[in-house]
């Protein structure tokens, strides 16, 4: 089965176009290339109040049954893409972040430095990957393998 799949940049210097946006193009091709359809594509600044509508939007307006973000994880004053997404979903999937940051820590430390969440709103899940396309690429190889049992649990199938 094809999954829905929609993609949230959030970059302040991307959306403004100070910056070429190399993390969407990058993050829809491991994901189309892995069986998934890419829904649509956005990019917000780093905005809290625009990262939690686009949020709401895909998962209750268009039922995406999976959306990755991109940017927004790490310390600066503006990077608030957790807690957006902390406000809008139900209930919060820890294991994936953790299986990222410890797996792509073991070749990149700064890893660890990554405040990336996983939820479940509703029928869809969340999960906030860094900015970076390198790190976008490696959360990327933790996390492909995972999703299809992810997505069939969210999709409601029983457990094996």
């Amino acid at each position: 089965m094809a999954w829905h799949v929609g993609i949230l940049t959030i970059s302040d210097t991307r959306s403004q176009g100070v910056r070429a946006d190399t993390a969407t193009p990058l993050l829809r091709r491991f994901v189309e290339e892995a069986g998934f359809v890419v829904e649509s594509t956005t990019l917000v600044p780093d905005d809290q109040a625009a990262i939690q509508e686009r949020l709401i939007d895909m998962a209750d307006r268009f039922k995406v049954p999976l959306i990755l973000t991109t940017g927004g994880t790490g310390f600066g004053e503006r990077d608030v893409t957790p807690e957006a997404t902390q406000a809008v979903i139900d209930r919060e999937v820890p294991g994936l972040p953790q299986a990222m940051r410890g797996a792509t820590a073991e070749e990149n430390p700064l890893a660890w430095l990554s405040r990336g969440i996983a939820g479940l709103r509703g029928r869809t899940l969340i999960v906030n990957l860094p900015g970076s396309p390198r790190a976008v690429e490696e959360c990327l190889r933790v996390l492909l393998p995972l999703l299809p049992h992810a997505m069939e649990m969210v999709d409601g199938a029983s457990h094996r």
